[in-house]
């Protein structure tokens, strides 16, 4: 059975971001991971609404040195659980490894595609850096930015701006699609 899934950056869309000098970053540890408000409700709706719910995260801090791997993995586990995510897929690469993998590259979001046997024509993806959003439109998803107004690169285009993952949610689910930002 083909579905439609609903991909989501980690940090920024599920978690708090840590800025450190003026850049958002990924948590260094369990202690530091702090859900946003409204995930948990938009991760039930989207279940209600039958899409698959998967984690497409880049942790280049792995490659760095900066967070062990298994911090990265107990993360992860941990957000999997609390939301009932369907899957949780990770980069742990930099730039300079180029990967498949890395967003913008739509490596993680094809592989989750093939194994999870999923529709990305008829799949969204939510992000909130240029990265997530880049991935998303080359996978084919719809493309929703939630915009956290950080001091870098912005996306090129997208096909909604949004505040939050409720609100991605609830566009997502044409509860309200009037009230959307698009372009």
């Amino acid at each position: 059975m083909i579905r439609s899934a609903v991909f989501l950056d980690r940090d920024g869309v599920i978690n708090r971001s840590i800025v450190r000098a003026h850049t958002p970053c990924a948590p260094r540890s369990l202690d530091e991971l702090e859900l946003l408000p409204g995930v948990g409700e938009a991760v039930s709706s989207l279940r209600a609404g039958g899409y698959c719910l998967i984690v497409v995260t880049n942790q280049p801090d792995v490659a760095r040195g900066i967070t062990p791997a298994a911090v990265a993995d107990s993360i992860n586990d941990r957000i999997r659980t609390e939301l009932g995510l369907d899957a949780v897929y990770m980069c742990v690469h930099d730039d300079r490894d180029a990967c498949s993998c890395r967003k913008p590259m739509p490596g993680l979001i094809t592989r989750a595609a093939a194994e999870l046997s999923l529709d990305l024509s008829t799949s969204h993806l939510v992000g909130d850096r240029w990265r997530d959003i880049e991935a998303g439109r080359r996978a084919g998803c719809s493309t929703f930015f939630l915009d956290r107004r950080y001091r870098e690169r912005r996306p090129e285009s997208y096909d909604f701006r949004v505040g939050s993952l409720l609100d991605a949610a609830r566009i997502i689910l044409r509860k309200d699609i009037g009230h959307a930002e698009d372009r």
